[in-house]
């Protein structure tokens, strides 16, 4: 375990809010974040959000809002009520709709994290072509990111393999969340740009979004624990754990 703060963020993508409540019940908040996606959220409302946050966790609410500037500016700001600890935007929502945000969020005292996602893990170069976008995800990533970085953003979300390039060429303040981080033993399932969790620190991921290896377990604390002794081999050099707190 790392001796700073939790890397691990835990996805809570249930289809029903008991299934989310009993994982939810089986997790130390001091050991790992959640997040809450479209479907937990479109099921169970702002409330679950609450709740989840009064019972310790630090929530990334994963909503990737993309609409117009001040649309988007006031979605933040209500997911900032919420108490949530990160919440995200798609950075193809542009320059004006990414300052708009972070303006908002700049009033408040205690903002979250405000990253913006790049280019989904589901998709590969093949993909990206058929949405007229043309190249590879990493150079599209790391367009992206330049824009994220330039608007105030906090970090991005991106595929482990794209974090390397993403930390070389914007430097170690700008927080990288990978989701595609599946351990060794573990299917790849959906994920086409996937990394071990070791892989994706080493890399230069910050925090690591963990689904199925974690919520599918029998034991999903013995599983964390099994992703935290896999962190430590990385070492010193691959911590670049952050504080929420210097955002």
């Amino acid at each position: 375990m790392p001796a700073t703060e939790p890397r691990v963020i835990v996805a809570l993508d249930f289809p029903r809010v008991e299934s989310a409540l009993d994982l939810l019940g089986r997790l130390d908040p001091g050991r790992c974040r959640v997040k809450i996606g479209k479907e937990l959220f479109t099921r169970a409302g702002p409330a679950l959000v609450e709740r989840v946050v009064r019972d310790g966790f630090d929530v990334f609410l994963d909503l990737k809002f993309h609409d117009i500037p001040n649309t988007v500016a006031a979605a933040c700001a209500a997911a900032a009520d919420l108490g949530v600890w990160m919440v995200n935007v798609h950075a193809s929502g542009g320059p004006a709709m990414l300052a708009a945000a972070r303006a908002r969020l700049d009033q408040l005292d205690q903002p979250p994290l405000l990253i913006a996602v790049t280019v989904l893990t589901s998709l590969d170069a093949a993909d990206l072509a058929a949405v007229g976008c043309p190249g590879e995800p990493a150079d599209r990533v790391l367009q992206l990111a330049r824009l994220a970085q330039t608007a105030g953003l906090d970090g991005i979300v991106c595929s482990p393999r794209e974090a390397g390039g993403v930390r070389e060429a914007l430097g170690p303040a700008f927080r990288l969340v990978t989701p595609g981080v599946r351990p060794a033993s573990a299917a790849q399932g959906d994920q086409k740009r996937v990394m071990t969790p070791a892989q994706a620190v080493a890399a230069g991921a910050d925090f690591l979004v963990v689904g199925r290896p974690v919520t599918g377990a029998a034991d999903p604390m013995a599983a964390l624990s099994a992703i935290e002794a896999e962190l430590a081999s990385v070492g010193p050099a691959g911590d670049r754990s952050v504080s929420p707190a210097a955002s």
